[in-house]
């Protein structure tokens, strides 16, 4: 078992930054674990944290069971992957993997003899004589993880591995990445400011703001079910459209427009009450004749996405004018400055609380009632 469990963590830095703030999170044995946020959100200390390159101020960190807040990174059975892979650039390719196992005193013949074998399996057998300073971006990253796998360690930490490769390299590893992982069955950390590779990789994630975990959930409930307006605003491509909002008895006023108040929300809001209508762009659809239920606008601007465009109505309102974002098939984009409707798919309507932008109908724990009732 590799399961890691951190309870109450906080690491303060002289100046009195919290970069991690009463964490408290678990990470399923085998599981790959997406840390996402911001720059300045506080993953990376998280993640040097789990490692031991930063000593935390209080709370504790267990791996396997083990409390290890206080042991040294070598003695917490970890390996790291870093942003520039940190490869030793006089060493041979084959130096370079086998260094942990030097470093844990294993004979010369046999780490020569498992950096081979981890390195045919990552397609660099014919590479192992050669320095970093002659290897692509992706061979080094390759390297890089053939290092970490020598050593079969219980907890693989990636901080932002492929950040360093082109767009078309970037899309290649992380596959490989994800298929590499699952064959291996080692519980893994993957810190990432890239949202498309969070999703498309992780098992479950966290999404963090200035060092607290806003939601934690599969890519799949982060998406489609983000608790708080923050959540809502960072994850997806493209933003998800987020409107002010007046309760009318059994109607919502947005935008100058009136559109049925959802059934699940009755319960939790009350008439009059501000809210903020959400609603994603790949859940919206444009009409181009007047409709009771859509957002009325103006076409400002058509973008190519491939197979599809997105376009940005802008729409009237007291408070001046706003920007509803619609994503259109091929061969439906329409004219620039023509009229159109915005129309939600009504099921996908979310609905969040003006005063600290937490979905409506989620409970609100005392620290976050406390929270909203100082302004913060």
């Amino acid at each position: 078992m590799a399961d890691i469990e951190l309870r109450r963590l906080v690491k303060e830095y002289p100046n009195g930054v919290r970069a991690v703030d009463g964490l408290d999170l678990t990470i399923a044995d085998g599981e790959f674990f997406a840390l996402l946020g911001p720059s300045g959100c506080g993953k990376t200390t998280l993640l040097r944290s789990i490692a031991g390159l930063e000593t935390v101020t209080s709370g504790s960190i267990e791996i396997g069971g083990r409390d290890v807040t206080r042991l040294t990174p070598g003695a917490r059975d970890i390996a790291m992957v870093f942003q520039d892979y940190a490869l030793f650039p006089h060493m041979t390719v084959r130096d370079n993997i086998a260094y942990p196992l030097r470093i844990k005193k294993v004979g010369k013949p046999e780490r020569h003899a498992r950096a081979d074998e981890t390195a045919q399996g990552l397609s660099l057998g014919h590479l192992l004589d050669r320095r970093p300073g002659q290897l692509s971006g992706g061979q080094q990253q390759r390297a890089a993880l053939a290092r970490a796998v020598v050593s079969h360690p219980q907890v693989f930490l990636f901080d932002e591995p492929l950040s360093n490769l082109d767009a078309r390299l970037r899309l290649e590893a992380r596959t490989f990445l994800k298929r590499l992982q699952r064959d291996l069955g080692v519980t893994t950390v993957f810190v990432t400011h890239d949202q498309a590779e969070a999703l498309a990789m992780s098992d479950r994630m966290a999404v963090m703001d200035a060092g607290r975990i806003r939601q934690v959930g599969t890519p799949r409930e982060v998406f489609q079910r983000p608790t708080s307006t923050f959540v809502a605003s960072f994850i997806g491509s493209t933003p998800m459209n987020l409107l002010d909002a007046t309760v009318d008895r059994d109607t919502l006023r947005v935008a100058g427009a009136t559109l049925p108040l959802p059934a699940e929300a009755r319960p939790h809001v009350s008439d009059g009450e501000r809210l903020v209508f959400a609603a994603r762009p790949e859940y919206m659809g444009l009409r181009t004749e007047p409709e009771p239920a859509g957002l009325a606008g103006v076409v400002a601007i058509v973008e190519n996405m491939g197979v599809g465009s997105l376009v940005s109505l802008e729409i009237a309102g007291a408070q001046g004018p706003s920007i509803v974002q619609v994503t259109v098939s091929e061969g439906e984009e329409p004219e620039i400055g023509s009229r159109g409707w915005a129309v939600a798919v009504p099921e996908r309507v979310l609905l969040y609380r003006h005063d600290d932008g937490e979905l409506v109908g989620s409970e609100r724990t005392a620290d976050d009632a406390a929270l909203a009732a100082a302004g913060a």
